[in-house]
């Protein structure tokens, strides 16, 4: 059975909080993916990292709608970046406020998938975009701190799509 979790909000101290490292994929933490996944859709999301849903661990869900399909991050790290970029960045935890975001156009990544591999790809454009978003979450680091702007939702944002990563 699918649980829709509570989107934490800022300021809980959680979400400023370096999370853990998983250490062994269990039928629990698939568990806790899945229902991740079920939340950010939910909220209309197209990422969301486990300590949105305080829980401290290297996890995150992107689905970026770009017709690439879910992918579930598990102790994911950027390994090289190229290209930086402004970008509106907006977050499920800061609703209704967005930013003017400095992010790598191209990224290259390292993760474990679910069945415990570990694998690196290259990804870019919004779909980079979102999964640096959710590796700043597992960092302990929200994006309002590292915007040049901040506008809320009713606020022009030039050609910048806005989007709750």
């Amino acid at each position: 059975m699918v649980a829709i979790y509570e989107i934490l909000k800022v300021p809980n101290k959680v979400l400023t909080t370096p999370a853990k490292r998983v250490e062994k994929i269990t039928p629990n933490v698939l568990r806790v993916l899945d229902n991740m996944y079920e939340t950010m859709k939910f909220a209309s999301g197209v990422g969301l990292a486990a300590p949105q849903v305080n829980i401290l661990k290297r996890m995150a869900v992107v689905d970026a709608e770009d017709g690439m399909g879910r992918l579930d991050l598990i102790n994911p790290e950027v390994l090289e970046g190229r290209d930086l970029q402004m970008g509106a960045d907006g977050c499920l935890s800061i609703p209704g406020i967005y930013g003017e975001t400095e992010r790598y156009a191209w990224i290259r990544v390292r993760m474990q998938t679910r069945t415990g591999e570990i694998v690196e790809f290259e990804e870019s454009g919004f779909r980079a975009r979102v999964i640096q978003h959710e590796i700043d979450h597992l960092d302990g680091i929200l994006y309002t701190t590292k915007t040049a702007r901040l506008f809320r939702e009713e606020e022009p944002a030039g050609t910048a799509k806005r989007r709750n990563l």
